[in-house]
Formats: C-alpha cells, sequence, structure tokens
C-alpha cells in the first residue's frame, strides 16, 4: 500500500522536472529566434546603436561646461547617466514586439507547435538581453573615446554593465505585462514613455540633485533610477559597492517577484 502512494508522488516529481527542463530548452529555442529575427531585421537595432552615440555626444557637450565647467570633469557624471537611460529606455522594445507578435498571431502558431506554453514568452525576454548588452558596450566605448578612465577599473566596469543590464531585464517583465494587456504596440509604448520618461529624467541621471528645487530633490533622490546610476557612479569612479548597488538588487528581484508570475499569469490565459 505504501509502495503504491510513493510511486505516483515518484512519478509526478519526475513529470515536474521533465517539464521544467522542457520549458527551458524551448525556452532557449525561442530565444535563438529573437536573435535570429534581429540579423534578419537589423534595423532593430537602431535604438541600441545610435541613441547611446547620440545622446552621448549631444548631452555631454550641451550640458558639460554648465553643470561641471568642461567635458572631462563631466564625463564620469553623464555616462553613467546615459548608460542607465539607455537600457532601461530600451527595455519597453520588449513589450511593443511582444504586442506586435501576438497581433500578427505569431503566438497563435505557436500554440500548435509541442512546446510548453511559455517558452515565446520567456524566449523573448532572454534574446533582448543582448540588446542591453549592445546599449551598455557602446556607451562604455564612447565614453572611453571621449576621455572617461574608469578610476574603479574594468572589473568594476563589469559589474556595473551586469548591474544595468539585470535591472533592464527586471524592468522589462513591467513592459511585457503592459504587452500582454494592452490593445496595440503604439498603447504599449504610449504607456511605456509615460512612466519611463519622469523617472529618468527627474533623477540624478544628467545633474545633481542639489541643483534643483527642493520640492523636487525628494522625488529625485527616492526614484530608483537615482539609486541605479549612484550605484553604477561608484562602482566605475570610485570602485566601491554602496548601499545604493543593494537598493538597486532588492528593487530589480521585487519587480521580478511581482510582474513575472503576473506577467505569466495574465499571457497563459491568453495563450
Amino acid at each position: 500500500m505504501d509502495s503504491m502512494q510513493i510511486k505516483p508522488a515518484h512519478e509526478r516529481k519526475l513529470r515536474n522536472k521533465t517539464s521544467f527542463r522542457q520549458s527551458v530548452k524551448n525556452s532557449l529555442i525561442m530565444a535563438v529566434r529573437g536573435l535570429i529575427k534581429i540579423r534578419r531585421t537589423p534595423e532593430q537595432l537602431f535604438d541600441v546603436t545610435l541613441q547611446p552615440i547620440i545622446f552621448t555626444l549631444m548631452f555631454t557637450y550641451i550640458f558639460g561646461g554648465a553643470i561641471s565647467g568642461d567635458v572631462q570633469s563631466y564625463l564620469p557624471v553623464i555616462i553613467p547617466g546615459i548608460l542607465v537611460q539607455t537600457v532601461i529606455t530600451t527595455s519597453i522594445v520588449t513589450g511593443v514586439q511582444l504586442r506586435e507578435d501576438m497581433d500578427k498571431g505569431v503566438f497563435d502558431r505557436f500554440k500548435s507547435l509541442p512546446i510548453a506554453r511559455i517558452a515565446p514568452l520567456a524566449g523573448a525576454l532572454l534574446a533582448d538581453s543582448i540588446r542591453y548588452t549592445i546599449a551598455t558596450v557602446l556607451t562604455f566605448t564612447m565614453g572611453y573615446i571621449m576621455g572617461l578612465r574608469p578610476e574603479g577599473g574594468l572589473g568594476y566596469v563589469l559589474i556595473a554593465a551586469l548591474l544595468v543590464i539585470g535591472c533592464a531585464w527586471a524592468i522589462s517583465w513591467i513592459f511585457a505585462f503592459f504587452g500582454v494587456i494592452a490593445r496595440t504596440a503604439s498603447s504599449v509604448q504610449g504607456i511605456s514613455m509615460i512612466v519611463l520618461f519622469p523617472l529618468t529624467f527627474l533623477s540624478n541621471a544628467f545633474v545633481p540633485a542639489e541643483t534643483m528645487p527642493d520640492w523636487l530633490q525628494w522625488f529625485v533622490k527616492i526614484n530608483p533610477i537615482s539609486h541605479l546610476v549612484t550605484a553604477v557612479r561608484d562602482l566605475i569612479n570610485q570602485g566601491s559597492i554602496g548601499w545604493d548597488f543593494t537598493i538597486s538588487l532588492v528593487g530589480a528581484a521585487i519587480i521580478v517577484a511581482i510582474f513575472a508570475p503576473l506577467t505569466v499569469r495574465t499571457y497563459m490565459r491568453k495563450a
């Protein structure tokens, strides 16, 4: 009798383990599909290739003299700000492309395939990590060309890059949720911009919070984007990991804990 009760439980555990492995395998295949899609339509990379170059040149030469006295002194301030803004803004594309694929019936065709139902969603988010990596590398490269020499060293620059990419991936779950519940791709982009632009510009990314009015400083100082920018500055300029680094990681974990299951549940209901 006991062996009859244990056997089904063991079989369920084995099936769950096999199902998880299959889901991971299918998600990786869908991620490869996303990369192939990018390779065939390289114009999708215009935002992550041109934006870091244009923004770095524009903001540095416009604000450098006014804020720091000269361009070289402003680079350690502006490069982390542009990096965070560029990579985080890029995560909007996740929700927009997800909505476009759903509107075109791509996900309906996936439902007829013998793959995990969650694989197309998970694969899309994994593939977009490549976009964040490209934007990060280009931003640091532009900063180096213009004269930035990180005092923290290459190791801390790498940690800063991984921090920003990880936070962008976490935030992409929010926009993926918008992509699942919105009716059109344009509405996803509009909603995302309304949410993200105030957070990026009302932060310490481009100017010190102390230069702003008192009534605005309180928001800038609690803004999660400000904490992420400060964490990146501490890493590349001082080679230190401070409280802002911890806040950024905890914030990213909270976002994933809330929006990942919410997005998956909503997607599975519609899939």
